[in-house]
């Protein structure tokens, strides 16, 4: 009777994720308004999204802010993890302070930095304005929206890599670490020989899941900027939502969500065939 327990994990994962995904998949080839009976059109959907340009700026988008992701908050990420295994005392302290911004609702992360950051009235950038210090807010230039709302992505994000870092580079054997040290090995040759090595199953895996995770990207690009100005922060995901929900286009939406699934598709088989590495060894 032990298959009883995994009957209700069965049935969620049924309900919420395998038939709004097979539906997805289905709307991707038909028009479908969201009122009327779906229309099968083939590939019509993926045709007419090749054919728009907004759809080529929101993918140029999602891989700008991919690389962005992969660079920065991991960059950032390693660095105070090393000096949080250096200086030991206060590390618990600091890594609630870098850990906070996670827990934080987005909405509230993404309000406070649109108000108390960026506002020309009642920000930073203001008061800076008020000393002679003019700094357009990025969030209404397009050619900086994408990466005003990602610096806000950033300051919310690289805490939690720093966590996780700081975690693996802590179960480096200590053999490793005094052998180094004897040898006369600085901070830099400690970390390209011994640490880094090391976590490099860690580094991966998140380098992966940021790969995934950002073309899942949504809640900051809507709420601070909507995708605009003129489009200039689009991404795949608020392409989809705008075309579903704004302009009852659900067909083209759902062929967009599969163009978003077929990057994660791609993530996923080398996250699996990783651990599938690592499980042989």
């Amino acid at each position: 009777m032990y298959w009883l327990y995994v009957v209700p994990t069965l049935i969620i994962n049924f309900a919420i994720v395998l038939i709004p995904a097979l539906a997805t998949v289905l709307l991707a080839f038909c028009n479908f308004d969201g009122l009327s009976m779906p229309t099968f059109v083939g590939l019509a959907n993926f045709q007419a999204l090749a054919e728009d340009r907004v759809f080529w700026v929101a993918l140029g988008n999602n891989i700008i802010w991919t690389v962005i992701f992969l660079v920065v908050p991991i960059a950032m990420g390693l660095l105070a993890a090393s000096m949080l295994l250096i200086a030991r005392r206060g590390s618990s302290f600091f890594q609630i302070v870098y850990f906070l911004p996670v827990v934080i609702a987005t909405v509230i992360t993404a309000r406070i930095w649109q108000g108390m950051i960026y506002s020309p009235v009642t920000g930073v950038f203001g008061v800076l304005k008020q000393y002679g210090i003019a700094i357009p807010n990025p969030l209404t230039q397009p050619s900086m929206a994408l990466f005003g709302v990602a610096t806000v992505d950033l300051w919310h994000w690289w805490g939690f890599l720093c966590v996780i870092f700081f975690a693996a580079l802590r179960q480096v054997p200590q053999e490793q670490i005094e052998a180094a040290r004897i040898e006369g090995a600085t901070y830099v040759q400690m970390m390209r020989y011994v640490m880094l090595p090391a976590i490099r199953p860690t580094i991966t895996l998140l380098m992966i899941m940021t790969v995934i995770w950002s073309f899942l990207a949504f809640d900051f690009v809507y709420i601070l900027t909507q995708g605009g100005p003129a489009f200039s922060s689009e991404l795949l995901s608020t392409l989809a939502y705008r075309q579903a929900f704004y302009e009852l286009n659900v067909g083209r939406a759902a062929a967009a969500a599969l163009v978003i699934s077929l990057f994660g598709l791609v993530g996923t088989f080398f996250y699996v065939r990783i651990q599938t590495k690592e499980g042989e060894q």
